[in-house]
This record gives C-alpha cells, sequence and structure tokens, in this order.
C-alpha cells in the first residue's frame, strides 16, 4: 500500500537523488549534486515557496512530487504548479502517482485559496501526458516560454 506524506529536511537527499534521476531520464541532463541539494534543502526550509510530497510503499521512497505557488490576480487565488515529479521504474503503473496526485487535490481542498493545478511535461512525453490526462488534467492554449 502506497502512503503519501509530507517531506522533511531528513529527506533532501532522496529528493536530490529523484531529482538526478528524473533530470537524466527526462532530459538527458546530468544536475550539479551541489546545486540540486542547495535547492532541495532552501524549498524545505522555505514553506511559503512550496512543498515535497513522498511516495512510500512499506517505508521505501517510492516517488515524490514538488508543489510551489503561483499568485492568479485574474482569479484572486493561487495555482499550485506541479513539479519535479518522479516516480521509481519499479514502482510505475502502481498507482503511485495518482496516490500523490490525490493527495494534493485533498491538501488544495483543506487549504482553501487554490484555483487549480498546473503543470509543464516534456513534449515527447507521452507516457506522462497520458498519466496526466488520466487524472482529468488537460493541455491549455499556453505555450511556455523562459530566458535563462
Amino acid at each position: 500500500m502506497v502512503t503519501i506524506r509530507p517531506a522533511v529536511p531528513a529527506d533532501a537527499e532522496t529528493i536530490a537523488v529523484f531529482n538526478e534521476a528524473m533530470a537524466y531520464e527526462t532530459e538527458r541532463k546530468t544536475l550539479d549534486p551541489a546545486t540540486i541539494r542547495a535547492g532541495v534543502k532552501g524549498l524545505l526550509s522555505r514553506p511559503s515557496l512550496g512543498f515535497y510530497l513522498l511516495a512510500e510503499e512499506a517505508g521505501t521512497p517510492a516517488g515524490q512530487l514538488m508543489i510551489t505557488y503561483e499568485w492568479s490576480d485574474w482569479r484572486c487565488s493561487v495555482f499550485w504548479w506541479i513539479q519535479s515529479v518522479y516516480v521509481r521504474p519499479e514502482y510505475r503503473g502502481k498507482g503511485v502517482y495518482r496516490a500523490l496526485h490525490e493527495r494534493v487535490r485533498q491538501m488544495a481542498k483543506e487549504a482553501g485559496g487554490v484555483c487549480g493545478f498546473r503543470l509543464y511535461v516534456e513534449k515527447e512525453n507521452a507516457t506522462a501526458q497520458a498519466t496526466y490526462l488520466r487524472m482529468g488534467m488537460h493541455e491549455t492554449r499556453y505555450r511556455l516560454f523562459e530566458e535563462p
């Protein structure tokens, strides 16, 4: 049975390792170990920026996601951005992401003032896109731009 819990500072190494695996798997990108560890610890120490959830099966970390916040003046409420999604390969297809997503829904309902969830996904990651569609999400008409 999968359990979902908020991450704590002691989980920083697990989260960093999951992020490294996700970045390499989805983008063939190798993250700088010191930077990702500082980034994970930075979010864990500043709950005003967001939070991580960990999925565990029998006490073993199986997956994670991170939530960050975006204020919407149009809606006078907050979007929760789902980021840093990772499920270990041996746990895929077993409801780990579904459990994480359902917990996010529950937390948002309890928190109030959340107008929706957003995420971005690699254009070629058809498996993840199918998962998000099954969870009731849909593709928006917006394109994502960035300036590094």
